[in-house]
């Protein structure tokens, strides 16, 4: 199948790597969510000098702050996920599907050879991904393609 293989061959540095922010390392926690709002983003990545120290998403966000306003003002390292999973830009779009399922991971950091961080693979990039390999079928279908029409229109 066509799909299978363009998931083997791709590989992830082309895909959308832009769905998040950089939020440096001991800002509060108020301070980085700003940050992640500001950008529209519900990822950043938590960084030192270029080097990635840890994530903050949307989802640690609902499970370490909101029951906790006391974190507000704390830094941001005592709430992020320290040493994520990542993934090199030279692993295929499938390597990297597996991985996010295996981990159950919605953002997965992606770093180049020398390990700086060069974006953030999302499945939203993946299905983008796979959407505009098949531009005519899927970007053309009615919102509701089984839908019918009980009366005629117009006339």
């Amino acid at each position: 199948m066509k799909l299978e293989y363009d998931l083997r061959e791709e590989r992830v540095r082309h895909l959308d790597l832009s769905w998040f922010a950089t939020v440096e390392s001991g800002v509060s926690v108020k301070e980085a969510v700003e940050q992640m709002r500001q950008a529209g983003q519900n990822c950043a990545l938590i960084m030192r000098n270029e080097a990635l120290l840890g994530i903050f998403t949307d989802r640690d966000m609902l499970m370490k702050v909101v029951t906790a306003p006391d974190t507000w003002n704390t830094a941001i390292d005592t709430v992020m996920t320290s040493s994520p999973v990542t993934v090199k830009d030279t692993v295929c779009a499938e390597d990297a599907l597996h991985l996010m399922n295996e981990k159950r991971v919605r953002n997965l950091p992606v770093i180049n050879e020398a390990g700086w961080v060069i974006g953030n693979l999302t499945h939203y990039a993946l299905i983008k991904f796979l959407a505009d390999q098949f531009p005519e079928s899927v970007y053309n279908l009615p919102p509701d393609p089984n839908r019918t029409a009980h009366n005629r229109v117009g006339g």
